[in-house]
This record gives C-alpha cells, structure tokens and sequence, in this order.
C-alpha cells in the first residue's frame, strides 16, 4: 500500500484579482492534511469520507470529481506507454468541522491528491509543474471558474508567489489537442517559494460561516476594473519585496492595502465576523484581512511580537473565531523544526 498527502491553502494577497491572466497572488500552504492509500485491487473501488459509500468508475455525481482526476491521470499514464491496471483508493481528511468546510481549497487539494497517489501507485515521478497542468486540466475540463492559485500552493507545500495564465486559452487546447500536446505546451504560468526574512506568528482564524466560492466570485468578477487589478499586482509584488526583505511597517501597511483594495471591491466580502477579525488587531503590532473569496470561511492574521500575538488570540476567542492553525515564520523556523 502506498499513502500520499495533500495540504490546504490559504491566500495572503491578490485574491480576486489572480482571476485574471498575468496577476499575482501570495498563498501560504497549510498542514492540514487529506491523506489517500492506495493499493492493487482486482476492480475500481474508490472511497473518500465525505460520503457514506464506494464506487467505482461507473459515473456518480458525488464522486464526479475524483472519477474524472481518475479518468484524466489515466489517460495521461496511457500516453506514456503504461499499463494500466485496477486500484483501491481510500480518501481521507475532510478540511471541515460539524459539516461546515474551512474553506482551505479542498476540491483542490482532493484533486492533487487524486493525481499523487496514482502516480505514486504506478511508480511515476510527480514534478511540481506536472502535478500542477494535471490538476488544472481536471479542473479545466469541469468548468471550474478558479484561478488555479490554490492548486500552485498545494503542489508546492510552501509560501507561494503565484502568477496566473490565460486559462481560457488552456480549456480551448483541452477540447482540441490530446492531452500530451497540451501539457508539453508553455502554459506561461509561474509558480516561486517566497522566504521572509524575518520572524512573526501567522495565524489563522475560522468564522464558522460558509461560504460557496465560486457563487462569491460569479458575482464579485465583475466590479473588476484596469486599476484594481494594477493596484492588486503591485500591492502583492510589494508585499513579497517586504518579507523578503524583513520590512515589518511595510508588510502591515501592504496588508492593509490588499484588505483595503478588497473592501472596495465588493461590501460582501468582509462579513460582520470577518470585519471583527480584522478589526482585532487594531491598535497591535499585529495585521489581520480575509483570506480567499470572503464572505465567511477564514482570515488570517500577521504579528510581529508575543504580546500581539497573545492578545489577538483572546480577542478572537472572545468574539467566537476560532484559532484554526498557528504558524511561526521566518528565518529561524527551520532550525527549529
């Protein structure tokens, strides 16, 4: 049997605008895992835990999903000369609590997961930018109306710098070119670590209200202009510039601004509980915002001393945001480990 992982993903800056091709967008990986086992069997047998039953490949709505990143993978081994054979596949993790998701990008992560343990099964490398046009080519092919960002952290388990492609451009090739054709393409997308040069606490905090994403993102796509997506790009290439060069003022202030450039973006993105999140590290060496599409799910918050950081932590505690994850960055942190 061989098991696989798959992080979540929560976004830093440049959410909304990464929509369109050649923008930016900071995402930070986060270790809360989906885990998939998978091993020999003599029929197709596919089971995650989100459901109550298994299936094989026979078409199901609720495993639509995994059977299609099944179908996609497969097709792509077939054109490398394998030979395929049947799998039993075991999901597990659901990136929720009591029915309500976190919002930390798993269908993503379920995707990339998918991908990981069949190439892991049949012994194949798994390199960031394939497992990155594989994912994307599933979702591509379902119509999803994502920017991929979420899959570019998850491939790379990191702080990402992400920079979008024309994802139109690559569903035009998906419905006219083979499969290998169009991932042997130059998708002109682009994927970096980004590594601060200073020590803080991130921390991320869980309104408890969901929110369906692309529904949020349907409506929002459109109060979009030239200057937004300007203001959005260069507040991120800024942001990343600040932590890589340990600029404390200027990452807050650079937060802020991508908060900001959110808030004039759409009223429904900052609910009354993601405002209160927000608003708690007022008057703290601390900086919190949304994170993601808004309109609940998570924020998440930066601080740049142990006091900020114990304080932030009761202030959320007291207004029922529930600290999900907690993370201290910088430098230091690899020795640490």
């Amino acid at each position: 049997m061989t098991i696989v992982k798959t992080c979540g993903k929560l976004y830093w800056a440049g959410e909304y605008a990464i929509l369109e091709p050649g923008q930016l967008a900071l995402i930070k990986a986060i270790p809360i895992y989906m885990t998939a086992e998978i091993e020999s069997s003599e029929v197709y047998r596919l089971y995650s835990d989100m459901f109550t039953y298994s299936v094989d490949m026979r078409p199901d709505s609720s495993y639509a999903l995994i059977q299609e990143t099944v179908a996609l993978v497969e097709e792509y081994l077939a054109s490398q000369g394998v030979d395929l054979r049947p799998f039993s596949l075991d999901i597990r993790g659901k990136m929720e609590r009591e029915g309500k998701k976190f919002g930390l990008g798993s269908s993503g992560s379920v995707v990339v997961l998918v991908i990981k343990a069949i190439l892991a099964f049949y012994k194949r490398p798994a390199e960031r930018d394939l497992l990155f046009k594989l994912a994307s080519a599933v979702l591509l092919k379902r119509g999803d109306n994502g920017s991929m960002g979420d899959i570019a952290c998850i491939v790379s388990e990191d702080l990402v710098l992400y920079q979008s492609f024309d994802r139109e451009k690559v569903a035009q090739w998906l419905e006219k070119e083979d499969l290998p054709t169009v991932l042997s393409r130059g998708w002109e997308f682009s994927i970096r670590s980004v590594e601060p040069a200073l020590d803080f606490d991130f921390l991320v905090g869980w309104t408890k209200e969901v929110v369906v994403s692309s529904h949020m993102v349907k409506q929002i796509k459109n109060n979009m202009n030239a200057s937004f997506l300007q203001a959005s790009k260069d507040t991120v290439a800024n942001l990343v510039k600040a932590l890589e060069e340990g600029q404390e003022e200027k990452i807050m202030e650079l937060l802020e601004q991508a908060s900001q450039l959110l808030e004039n973006l759409s009223s429904d993105i900052y609910t009354p509980s993601l405002r209160q999140l927000k608003n708690a590290s007022h008057d703290l060496k601390a900086v919190a915002k949304s994170s993601g599409a808004g309109g609940g799910d998570c924020g998440i918050a930066l601080s740049f001393d142990q006091d900020s950081t114990t304080l932030l932590k009761k202030r959320w505690a007291d207004l029922g945001i529930e600290l999900l994850y907690q993370e201290r960055i910088g430098h230091d942190d690899k020795s640490e480990g």
